[in-house]
Order: structure tokens, then sequence, then C-alpha cells
């Protein structure tokens, strides 16, 4: 194998010299999603040593009020970067849906993974197994933190309540299965899946009922911009599709202004080279609501790939391996579709959900 992705790892003897620290939040999905990063490059890199290194963030440590209450962009990041910034470790893996879309200075995404199933699933309380969200009796109270997730099914199911629940997936499941607060929850059906609990999903939500949230689904790999080596490193880790669909979803959402405290929500599809968005921004209760769908060639006349250059970052993501010219048509297909929401009153929207979220 040639040395060059990982030179500056190397002693003079083309020894690797040094082992690479991955940070990770402790929790169990944290750890299963950190570990299949940490096995794609073992198998890419199989004399590189690896060294996993746990951390606790703000957003596990306040587990009794709602993510969009506390306000704080970077809940499950803020811990993982400033050991990335104090040299603990080289580089951190994170939900992409967790980075906000303006990363602070000397940081990057170097690698956005193949998407996991990005949409929701609905997890039944035992006693209501074989129901749907449609089929639940009157007023059966639904388990979400997530704002955007509320919004949407309490515009297309208007007979069920929604109730905040916080924790991990794990508490999560105890809080539905142990008590009879909740008829069901709503939950990121690629969490369950990377768990190994795929049975306890009852109902996938189609962009029908419920759009995902920006990133949903997809693993990213942040590290120091300044890290050439690691940077080439984790790049070959970049799935193409799964980085313009996200690039265009995060260009989407930062154009809003968007985070956890507004229902914006999207989907997104790469089909016969075309790169295909819908984004949509909610009121609270889903009442007022405005939806479109773009779509760009992603198809690249440039077939030579940018040299590693931390300061071609869209987006927080640097993606040198993927043509240029398809990234900046993603990025571009995002702003252009926030631009078009902006026109017919999405800020007007968000930010009277904004008032509305902070005075609940």
């Amino acid at each position: 194998m040639e040395e060059k992705p990982y030179k500056f790892i190397r002693d003079g003897n083309c020894k690797v010299s040094r082992v690479i620290r991955i940070g990770t939040r402790k929790s169990q999905l944290a750890r299963i999603q950190t570990d299949s990063v940490v096995d794609k490059l073992k198998e890419l890199y199989p004399d590189v040593g690896l060294e996993i290194v746990a951390m606790s963030t703000i957003g596990d440590k306040i587990l009794d009020t709602a993510l969009s209450k506390i306000g704080e962009k970077s809940l499950f990041t803020k811990e993982l970067e400033n050991a990335l910034e104090r040299n603990e470790v080289d580089l951190v893996v994170h939900s992409l849906k967790d980075l906000p879309t303006t990363l602070p200075p000397g940081f990057t995404v170097g690698a956005v993974l193949k998407r996991e199933n990005p949409h929701d699933a609905v997890v039944l309380h035992p006693k209501n197994m074989g129901k749907t969200l449609e089929t639940l009796p009157e007023n059966s109270v639904i388990g979400t933190s997530s704002l955007r997730r509320a919004a949407q099914l309490k515009k297309n199911f208007p007979h069920l309540e929604f109730k905040d629940i916080r924790g991990n997936l794990n508490t999560r499941l105890k809080k539905l299965d142990e008590k009879d607060d909740f008829a069901a929850i709503i939950l990121a059906a690629a969490g369950l899946r990377r768990m190994g609990w795929e049975n306890r999903i009852s109902q996938i939500l189609g962009p029908e009922d419920c759009m995902y949230a920006v990133g949903q689904g997809a693993l990213a790999v942040e590290v120091r911009a300044r890290d050439a080596d690691i940077l080439e490193m984790v790049s070959v880790l970049h799935h193409p599709d799964t980085v313009l669909r996200c690039i265009a979803e995060r260009a989407f959402l930062r154009r809003l202004e968007g985070g956890c405290s507004v229902p914006v929500a999207v989907n997104t599809e790469v089909k016969d080279s075309q790169l295909y968005l819908t984004g949509a921004v909610y009121s609270l209760d889903g009442s007022d609501s405005l939806k479109e769908t773009m779509q760009t060639s992603v198809a690249a006349a440039d077939t030579a790939v940018e040299e590693v250059d931390e300061l071609v970052q869209r987006v927080g993501v640097t993606a040198n391996n993927i043509s240029g010219e398809s990234q900046d048509k993603a990025e571009r297909l995002g702003v252009d579709l926030a631009d078009l929401l902006l026109s017919k009153g999405a800020k007007e929207i968000l930010t009277v959900a904004r008032q509305s979220n902070d005075a609940r």
C-alpha cells in the first residue's frame, strides 16, 4: 500500500509513528457508530494504530429540557471539538445532523459516510402493536423532542397529542415500555437499525407524512482543517451521493438560518445525475407551512479532483475527491430553494416558530 494517504503519520522508515485518536460521545449508539468508522479505517489502513476516546457532551448531561429550549447549536459536539482543538484527539465521529451548518474556524468535515435510511420511525408501546399513527385512538400521546417531527405530525395526524421525551435511545425506549405515558415515540430509523433494534420499528414515515432532518442518517468525521494527512486519510470514506445530498440540505438550512429551535425538514434524492431537494418550514403546530422542490444536474464536466485544500469547504464539508463542480451545484440548489421559500414568507413562519418556542 502506498504511503501517501498518511505520509505525516509515518517516520522516516515508513513505520507508523503515532496513534490516531478518535473522539466520540459515550452513548451506546455513538460508540456503535464510531466503531463502524474505526472498522472501515482499519480495513483501509491496517498498520495505523487507532484509539477511541469517549466523552460526555452538554446534550448528554442536560436531560430534563427539550433540545430546542436549550438554544445551544453545538449541544452534542462542543466538548468533542474542544478535544480536537487541544490535540487530545485527531478526529471525531458525529451524527451529521448534530453538526451546525457553520463549523468553528479550523475544523472541517473530512468524510461523510454512506447514508443509512434517513427517515423517521414509529415505535409503538407494546399494547398498541399492529396499529399505525393513523389508527391510534384519539388523543394518544406521541413522544418526540423534535419540533420538526411534531409540527409535521400535528398537521398530518390532528387526532394525536405530542409531548417532549428526552434521553438517549435506550432511555427513551425504556420510558415508552415501562410506563403508560406514551402510545408511541418517534425516532430516527438509522439509530434503531445501527443498534440492531429494527424489530421495534412499527412504521417508517415516508416524506408525505414526515420529512427528515438535515443530514439525518449520515455519519460525519470532523478533523482539524490544517491536518492534511488526516484529511486525506479519512477522505476515502466519503460517499459521493450522500455528500452531494447533505451539502444541498446543509446549504438550505444555513440560508434559512434554521437550527434545533425551528421546524425545518428536507427530502433529497440523486437519480440519473439529477439531485432533487424538497425543503419545508413549519409553524410549531404545523398549521402554517411552505414546501417546494427543486432539482439540478450534478453531472460533472470537470474530471479533475481538487488538491487537498482545507480552504475549499462547502457548508463545513471538505470533499476534495468529489467533483468541485458537482458540489457547487448541490450547494447552489440548497441556497436557491431556501431563497424561494424566503420569497414566499418562510422567514416570518420561522420567526414566529422561534418566538413561540421561546415562550413555551
